[in-house]
């Protein structure tokens, strides 16, 4: 290579740097983020008769965990039913002793809005809800959509599932709750 071209090669170099230097390189190497949700479940204004029976039996699992009744509980959790936390995934025997050990109280449950689907004998349960809990010492309240599957055997409700997903938005409740 002569001279010529070794200097015209460094001139190239030199504007690619300027270029690529000019271009939004960050946006093309960063993730968008998308944007909250505008918009949350709605509560119909009618429901079935057997939506009803779901959306009264999952106030009524709210009002035993409120309570800490965890042999009612124990009667309505399926024996292989999961429950998704901030913190982790556990089993029906874990999280009634958390319950009863107090590991987590659930203290009250502020539903603003519960829409459910029942697909032959499962049933889900999407609740926009803010939760009131002592978990060890400390109270604290989230805003959660809660996912509650149930499934019927024997003409029997059991929850199956229950997943905690926090929002995004603002808690709704009052502080301290009623």
């Amino acid at each position: 290579m002569d001279l010529r071209s070794t200097q015209r090669m460094k001139r190239l170099r030199v504007a690619g740097a300027v270029v690529l230097s000019l271009l939004p390189v960050q946006p093309l190497l960063a993730q968008d983020t998308p944007a909250p949700p505008t918009e949350t479940i709605r509560t119909a204004a009618t429901h079935t008769a057997a939506e009803q029976r779901i959306i009264d039996l999952s106030k009524t699992k709210w009002d035993w965990m409120a309570g800490k009744k965890v042999d009612s509980l124990a009667a309505l959790f399926d024996d292989r039913a999961m429950f998704t936390h901030m913190g982790g995934t556990w089993g029906k025997t874990t999280e009634l002793a958390t319950i009863k050990s107090g590991g987590i109280w659930y203290k009250k449950a502020s539903i603003y809005a519960v829409d459910v689907r029942v697909f032959g004998d499962t049933a889900i349960v999407l609740e926009d809800l803010d939760l009131e809990a002592v978990v060890g010492a400390r109270t604290v309240t989230n805003p959660f959509m809660v996912t509650e599957v149930y499934t019927r055997r024997a003409g029997q409700w059991r929850l199956a599932q229950l997943t905690f997903s926090r929002l995004v938005r603002p808690v709704k409740a009052s502080a301290g709750g009623d």
